[in-house]
């Protein structure tokens, strides 16, 4: 479902969700979870599944770490999903690689590479 047609109790939804589980990684003593940021939550209208999309700082063994770490974790952050927010139903969670993140990160670098910045130019155009 596209962020444009959620319904405004379907956003409130995922961004409570979004804080508690932003709020509860770090609190997990798994030493497989890494630096993680929560970027986003598509919950389904029924709250039968909630996709947690996350970025992992790291290499992709240690992304791929974080996410099996979290899988494992995913009925104690349901549970704390469930005593802070009080659905009617607990959605279950599924954690999602964000490559968003890297992909902007790759794009602004393509870009620095080709424009070679005021210093770069006024050297090139000294010689």
């Amino acid at each position: 479902m596209s962020p444009r047609s959620r319904t405004p109790r379907m956003r409130r939804v995922d961004e409570a969700i979004k804080a508690v589980v932003s709020e509860a990684i770090p609190t997990l003593k798994d030493p497989r979870i890494g630096f993680v940021t929560v970027t986003g939550v598509d919950t389904t209208s029924d709250l039968a599944q909630a996709t947690v999309w996350l970025s992992v700082y790291g290499s992709e063994r240690q992304q791929e770490a974080t996410l099996a770490a979290l899988d494992g974790a995913a009925g104690l952050l349901q549970a704390r999903i469930n005593r802070e927010l009080h659905l009617r139903r607990t959605p279950q969670l599924v954690f999602q690689y964000d490559q968003s993140v890297e992909h902007g990160v790759r794009m602004t670098k393509l870009i620095d590479d080709l424009d070679p910045g005021p210093e770069e130019a006024s050297d090139d155009d000294e010689q």
